[in-house]
């Protein structure tokens, strides 16, 4: 689809983040063998980062395309 709205593209932008990023080096990298401390912290954050983008999709769902398949009326109607 092509690009409409500025929104329309942040959406994607972020629906591909979600979609295709490997975050696994990231882990590698910050949570060493064994060390359960960091291993909570490390999936905390991510599961904070992981709310985070997905309201800001969840912001945009009413800007995009109505013939978009995951387009929603503000208030949840259609």
């Amino acid at each position: 689809m092509r690009a409409k709205t500025v929104p329309h593209v942040e959406y994607e932008i972020l629906r591909h983040i979600l979609d295709e990023l490997d975050i696994s080096d990231v882990v590698t990298e910050m949570v060493p063998e064994g060390d359960e401390v960091a291993k909570k912290r490390f999936d905390r954050g991510a599961r904070g980062l992981l709310k985070l983008l997905r309201n800001l999709m969840d912001r945009r769902v009413h800007r995009l395309p109505k013939e978009h398949p995951d387009y929603r009326a503000k208030g949840g109607g259609e």
